[in-house]
């Protein structure tokens, strides 16, 4: 008698505790068991199947990050595959956007075992289609999908009974990546300039060493590590400052970088080892890039707008699914769509054409298009990356959250405030925050809610959409007055746990 299991992917979800995030799922490597895994492999294989986007005989591709846990996870993906009737490409370990370019270029989808720029305990799954990262319908007609775990394929403790292997390595992947940026930029763009590869367990740095050099660079590798560093562009460790400040004044560099684990965010210092924002950084990224329309999500600095620099600005919800599904809807009216976020990763939604070179789109999160693109504009105005910053508006931004606070209670006190009418809700929301900015001038309910205050400074409130944490974004005319005004929106916020 068969004791297969059927189960839904939601339920998978509600056992595991590995939920969706951004483009993919993430959870504790110990609740990433073969049986979890497999069983979101296929049920994207599945969805892929009834969407008519995988074909009999298909090839679906898979890479992964330097976590311990990654050969693991990207040995049960290939059995998934080899499972439903496909056929595995292992192109190794390789940035995230380097594997989506390789899907978009060969019509295949694909899937990243990365945690990103989590910690080592933790893990996940991005998943992409032959047409990008996967958006917020794709999520939903995953969820859906209803798979049967075959009897004794796995352990009791969800291991699979036969250990699999992986197919052998393919290294197409990671050539082409290199090749785009060797291909769009001239040839010794980078000459002359003396730049610090900050590795890590980054698994960009061999593309990004070959990029860089490949380009005239005189580069110098620093801080590599065969242990996973959690590197966190939207909260960079103190250790790294630190150390961004003392390899710029021993070796005179012109910037230093580096990405987060899975390369989609970059890391970016002018010529003093102070890391640039990512959200200022993707600004810089778009001027060189020349776009007309830029979409960013509604957390990122406000030097977009104040720039100038571009025809049309959009504001979406916080995640690249808004962000791309906001950029394909402006490709319609605009030849030059970028979109990037506040952790600096950018998206490329046009084909870009600079002195007559070519760079294909990439509607996923890049990093090294930034340092790139960063490097060469300042070339351009005769600037450093520290005098170039100064070409934007002042405007400094801060981010924070709390964690362990219920998304209920987040709800709770956010959500009767937005249902107002526009001049209550400005009324609520100077009641909400007391003596801390003023008066409110204006609310954004796009993702949160977002005051801007007759001072200009400004205070976004928003419950994470996939753990118990409220954030709080500050921005500000300086840096002190945003960092201050951070601080004591968290003492704020401290309080409404007794609400």
């Amino acid at each position: 008698m068969s004791k297969e299991k059927v189960i839904s992917i939601a339920a998978v979800m509600e056992k595991s505790g590995v939920n969706f995030g951004t483009s993919g799922v993430r959870g504790q490597v110990v609740d990433l068991s073969d049986e979890v895994c497999w069983a979101y492999a296929v049920g994207f294989i599945q969805y892929l199947q009834e969407t008519k986007q995988l074909q009999s005989g298909a090839t679906v591709g898979i890479a992964g990050d330097y976590r311990t846990s990654t050969d693991r996870m990207m040995g049960v993906l290939s059995q998934a595959i080899v499972d439903q009737g496909f056929e595995p490409v292992n192109l190794g370990k390789i940035p995230s956007p380097a594997l989506a370019l390789y899907g978009l270029k060969h019509n295949m989808p694909t899937m990243m075992v990365t945690g990103s720029h989590i910690p080592e305990d933790r893990n996940g799954i991005k998943f992409n289609t032959a047409l990008g990262e996967i958006l917020k319908p794709d999520e939903q007609g995953i969820r859906a999908q209803v798979i049967t775990i075959p009897d004794r394929k796995f352990t009791l403790d969800g291991t699979l009974v036969r250990e699999p292997t992986l197919p052998v390595l393919d290294g197409t992947a990671k050539a082409e990546y290199v090749k785009r940026y060797l291909n769009f930029f001239p040839k010794n763009a980078l000459s002359g300039l003396s730049l610090g590869l900050y590795e890590h367990s980054s698994v960009s740095r061999e593309c990004l060493y070959e990029i860089l050099i490949g380009l005239g660079a005189k580069v110098m590798c620093l801080g590599r590590s065969d242990v996973f560093i959690s590197v966190d562009t939207e909260a960079i460790r103190p250790e790294d400052v630190v150390l961004a400040e003392q390899w710029s004044k021993e070796h005179g560099f012109d910037c230093i970088i580096s990405t987060d684990g899975d390369g989609d965010r970059p890391l970016l210092s002018d010529e003093k080892g102070v890391w640039l924002r990512g959200d200022v950084a993707g600004v810089l990224c778009a001027q060189y890039l020349a776009a007309d329309a830029v979409i960013t999500p509604v957390n990122g600095n406000s030097a977009l707008e104040l720039s100038g620099l571009f025809t049309y600005t959009q504001r979406t919800q916080i995640g690249s699914p808004y962000v791309i599904a906001g950029m394909l809807a402006t490709e319609r009216d605009y030849n030059r769509v970028i979109g990037y976020e506040a952790n600096g990763g950018v998206l490329v939604g046009s084909e870009i054409i600079k002195d007559g070179r070519r760079l294909a789109p990439l509607p996923t999160r890049d990093a090294a298009i930034v340092p790139l693109a960063i490097l060469m504009l300042a070339k351009e105005k005769v600037l450093t990356i520290s005098a170039l910053l100064k070409t934007l508006p002042e405007r400094y931004t801060v981010s924070n959250r709390l964690k362990n606070f219920p998304t209920d209670l987040s709800q709770a006190i956010l959500s009767p405030l937005l249902a107002l009418p526009l001049g209550e809700a400005l009324k609520a929301g100077e009641k909400l925050v007391g003596e801390l900015a003023g008066c409110p001038v204006a609310l954004n309910s796009t993702d949160g809610l977002r005051l801007t205050f007759e001072s200009g400074d400004i205070i976004h409130f928003r419950p994470s959409g996939n753990a118990p944490e409220l954030r709080c974004y500050t921005e500000s005319v300086s840096e002190t007055r945003a960092v201050a005004l951070n601080a004591a929106c968290i003492q704020l916020m401290e309080t409404w746990r007794l609400v």
